[in-house]
């Protein structure tokens, strides 16, 4: 354990996040999984495909809200743990891990309780119709019962990567989606389950990748263990975690209501038809954002542990090697988006209709994909050194002070409604992606001098 540590200390910076972030992207491209495959199989069930497909995605909303609530632990506790084993004090990372856990346990009481009451009324304001809300409703409830178990992957797995294992992070992610995988096509269509299967799948799934995590965390490998004794909630603990994980959940949940913004919107200028190709595009927006998340979750172990040990230069290289990495990743897969929009289209649905609406689309919604390197890049490494504050504004920059306005403003200078709905993502990504890159760049030696000079007091 002492040599996954020692890596993050001297490995080639280069060859270090590589080994960290590839098992990383692999586990979030395979993480894709749970939130595509059941759409992909959903939108090919015969009759009802379409529609199916329509209603399971008006649950993305509560889906999102429960994933923030998640990542309010994870990544608020997982760069913290990472700074202090930086300064070589585990006592306190370990704390840091229990504190987190419970906090998972008492919100996933919490969320479903509210989400499955609630779940008819919140789909409909949502914008589910008639012929969408049983769907939904239906998908809503069996996966809202398991999400104890979503809490738990989506809130731990980031103390396994912040201790430098990232193929043992990979494998929570290749274990649940290959149980999706085989269990999907079993429940929705060999035991006619419908949508009710893909849901169950899914949920057996999470409960699987659950066990897992909480083995290897409770295990002699991991280098900061799950113990009884930290599980009581401390606030000098919980509190700092809490203010660095807002940003994330700021993000994730604002997601709910951009998704509300967008339904709502294309609802009342293009119908059931412009609520479906949302409902692709979202999925296909993941192909982009998840990997960019998993090159950032390889380079911020590597990030914090330095700037804990306060080794200025390799955070520094560890940055600008992520940065390159990020952007060259993004702007293939804008080059790629804009030449076969259909090609992405067609993994979720046969309907010839249906595919012409989203190719075109597509091509609006993914139109600034490319700058997404930036911002992704620069507000995970201002999380990873520990910046709550900054972090939490311009994660509320990019979606509730720019994008969602610009949903309902933009209508009212064009004439196509729908174009002007989609265009809104674009004019956001490029605008929040200019005033993130610049803020980072312009604070990251502050930030480092700040923390030498706090280095004494805070040892002492």
């Amino acid at each position: 354990m002492a040599n996954q540590s020692q890596a993050l200390a001297t490995q080639s910076v280069p060859r270090l996040l590589a080994k960290l972030a590839i098992p990383a992207v692999i586990a979030q491209i395979i993480n894709l999984l749970y939130s595509i495959v059941d759409r992909m199989y959903i939108g090919h069930i015969p009759q009802i495909g379409a529609s199916a497909l329509t209603g399971v995605g008006l649950f993305m909303p509560i889906l999102m809200l429960i994933n923030a609530f998640a990542l309010l632990a994870g990544s608020g506790g997982a760069p913290r743990a990472s700074i202090f084993m930086g300064k070589q004090d585990h006592r306190t990372a370990e704390r840091i891990l229990g504190n987190c856990f419970s906090l998972l346990l008492i919100l996933s009481v919490i969320l479903t309780v509210v989400f499955y009451t609630f779940a008819p009324q919140l789909l409909t304001l949502f914008g589910a119709s008639d012929v969408t809300l049983p769907f939904a409703v239906e998908y809503a409830r069996i996966y809202i019962l398991g999400s104890v178990f979503v809490l738990i992957v989506l809130g731990m797995n980031p103390f396994i990567s912040a201790q430098g294992f990232a193929k043992v992070s990979m494998l929570t992610t290749v274990i649940g989606a290959v149980c999706n995988i085989v269990l999907d096509p079993i429940f929705i269509f060999a035991l006619d389950m419908g949508v009710a299967g893909a849901a169950i799948a899914t949920v057996i799934s999470q409960a699987v990748s659950a066990v897992w995590i909480l083995y290897f965390l409770s295990g002699k490998k991991s280098t900061i263990r799950l113990r009884k004794e930290n599980l009581r909630l401390r606030k000098q603990i919980i509190l700092p975690c809490l203010a660095l994980g807002i940003s994330t959940f700021v993000m994730l949940s604002t997601e709910s209501i951009l998704s509300v913004s967008f339904t709502s919107s294309l609802a009342k200028y293009g119908g059931d038809m412009a609520v479906g190709a949302m409902t692709i595009i979202n999925s296909v927006s993941l192909l982009v954002t998840m990997p960019l998340q998993g090159i950032c979750q390889g380079g911020q172990p590597i990030i914090s542990y330095n700037f804990g040990a306060g080794n200025d230069s390799r955070v520094k290289k560890a940055f600008f090697t992520q940065f390159k990495a990020c952007i060259f990743f993004s702007v293939l897969c804008w080059a790629l988006l804009m030449a076969l929009p259909q090609m992405f289209a067609k993994m979720f649905t046969p309907d010839p209709e249906l595919l012409r609406y989203t190719a075109w689309a597509l091509r609006i919604y993914m139109a600034g994909i490319f700058s997404l390197g930036f911002q992704i890049c620069c507000q995970q490494s201002f999380m990873a050194l520990g910046q709550a504050k900054i972090s939490l504004f311009l994660a509320c920059l990019r979606k509730i002070i720019l994008l969602i306005p610009l949903i309902f403003i933009l209508p009212l200078f064009l004439e196509n409604k729908v174009f002007a709905v989609f265009l809104a993502e674009p004019i956001s990504d490029i605008l929040a992606a200019a005033v993130t890159t610049a803020a980072f760049l312009y604070n990251l030696n502050r930030i480092l001098s700040r923390a030498r000079e706090n280095a004494p007091a805070a040892r002492g």
